[in-house]
């Protein structure tokens, strides 16, 4: 098959890249670097079935010969990111959006949307069906992001019934491992960054608010998954398996065997979440998918490679 994936040079889009040349697929790599890095790409760059284009998916993209998938992966997607690029964050949800699925019905490819568990914004219903339609501040510096990837559904959801173009959407919910970016501002690499330099972990709030952590091995499979059914709805992708923000800070902490006294407090930030947890019975149901890698293990990858390629960790607080 012929895939192109946007942001493919990104956290998960460039694990998506591995996963189709592996299937012995041919991919086009689309990435404006803004957030991405030609470093999670390297290992691909040479191979016959690998292309990479430097494109920004906001403006119109015509590739040449034919295509099987459209993984539309292409987004700021941590709260460091979307709040230092918002104006980025909302075109590449609107009109990145609208060009990646242009391709797809040009090309009579099967397109897939990369949502969000930021659609469901500081949710009141837990844990999060898909069957929930979210409790998000619009106006709020999170509104950036949130309602980029509400207007994005929207989107597909249009070309699919106007359209026919063969869509999925996939809510993606908390996902940590390799080729993360420690200064990303999400909970994991930040603690992983902080121990690495032996400094206090950064908690917000009293870290009672909870997260659900998936491995990337575990969503790629998934995403891998969704991409072979007729799922068209919105669909939920990550662990159930949940852990308060202080849990995790003590689990980073216990890999390094350090203190668990080691925690500094800060403020919580603006509209953070206090609770998120999906719901995966509909992904579980059609598809037999679960994850399988606990956190201890995922951990465990995940501050090896960052070990090994994180010799000068910068230095962010953010969550």
């Amino acid at each position: 098959m012929h895939c192109l994936v946007t942001g493919g040079a990104g956290f998960i889009g460039s694990h998506l890249c591995d996963r189709f040349i592996r299937e012995g697929h041919t991919v086009l790599c689309i990435d404006n670097l803004i957030t991405g890095s030609e470093a999670n790409i390297a290992h691909l760059r040479g191979k016959p079935t690998f292309q990479f284009l430097r494109h920004d998916i906001t403006k119109p993209l015509e590739p040449e010969g034919p295509l099987d998938y459209v993984l539309h992966f292409a987004s700021p997607a941590s709260p460091v990111d979307y709040l230092k690029f918002p104006i980025q964050t909302l075109k590449v949800g609107s009109l990145g959006t609208l060009n990646a699925l242009g391709i797809a019905k040009a090309k009579r490819a099967k397109f897939l949307l990369a949502s969000t568990s930021e659609v469901y914004g500081d949710p009141q219903v837990h844990p999060q069906p898909e069957s929930y339609w979210g409790h998000v501040n619009p106006v709020g510096p999170r509104g950036v992001y949130d309602e980029a990837k509400r207007f994005s559904e929207a989107l597909t959801m249009a070309y699919y019934r106007e359209h026919g173009v063969d869509t999925r959407i996939v809510r993606i919910f908390n996902t940590y491992g390799p080729r993360m970016r420690l200064d990303d501002g999400r909970a994991i690499p930040t603690f992983i960054g902080q121990a690495l330099r032996a400094e206090p972990l950064t908690v917000f709030g009293d870290g009672s608010q909870t997260r659900s952590l998936c491995y990337i091995d575990d969503l790629v499979e998934g995403i891998r998954r969704v991409m072979d059914t007729d799922l068209h709805d919105p669909v939920n992708l990550g662990n159930p398996e949940e852990y308060s923000v202080l849990q995790i800070a003590q689990k980073v902490l216990k890999q390094f065997n350090s203190a668990a006294t080691q925690i500094a407090f800060q403020p919580l930030p603006v509209d953070d979440p206090k609770q998120r947890r999906p719901d995966i019975a509909k992904m579980k149901a059609v598809t037999g998918w679960t994850p399988q890698v606990g956190l201890e293990v995922g951990l465990s990858h995940t501050i090896a490679w960052f070990r090994q390629h994180a010799a000068q960790p910068m230095a962010r607080t953010a969550q």
